[in-house]
């Protein structure tokens, strides 16, 4: 693939990867928001033991705002080619691999969707990055030309 169509294809996978996150996100969150007890979802109190919650209101609240509603958010910038969709992307999926590390250091592996959901935030990171960088370069190119340094 050359590196026009990967520039092209880039922000697309990206753009499908934070929806498919932040959907998936908002509803697990919205579960835990109305269902603090965890039973509706299949998961068990008994694993907060060991963390600073009672209950998964406040867990439930940041993966539904954070990871689902910025997400969701990001993924429509990302579609839109702002310029500064890496950025968001890079700190989102940062955000994600973090939640990911804290759950899995106060319940423990519970389940595959941990590490798959920290992998996936691992690769958001890495496409933000690689946007950033595209990003950066066709912003100079741009600056360049508005001011008269590159021929029309």
């Amino acid at each position: 693939m050359n590196e026009n169509r990967k520039s092209r294809f880039l922000p697309y996978s990206l753009g499908v990867l934070q929806a498919f996150i932040g959907v998936t996100a908002v509803m697990g969150g919205f579960g835990l928001v109305l269902d603090p007890s965890g039973t509706n979802s299949n998961v068990s109190l008994e694993w907060l033991s060991n963390s600073p919650f009672a209950d998964y209101f406040i867990p439930g609240l940041v993966l539904l705002t954070v990871i689902g509603g910025g997400n969701v958010l990001a993924g429509i910038v990302t579609f839109l080619r702002s310029r500064h969709a890496g950025n968001l992307a890079v700190g989102l999926g940062s955000f994600l691999v973090l939640y990911m590390i804290i759950e899995v250091s106060f319940v423990g592996l519970r389940n595959l969707l941990q590490p798959l959901y920290f992998v996936l935030g691992v690769i958001v990171v890495i496409l933000g990055l690689k946007l950033s960088k595209l990003a950066k370069i066709a912003h100079q190119i741009w600056s360049q030309s508005t001011m008269g340094k590159l021929p029309t």
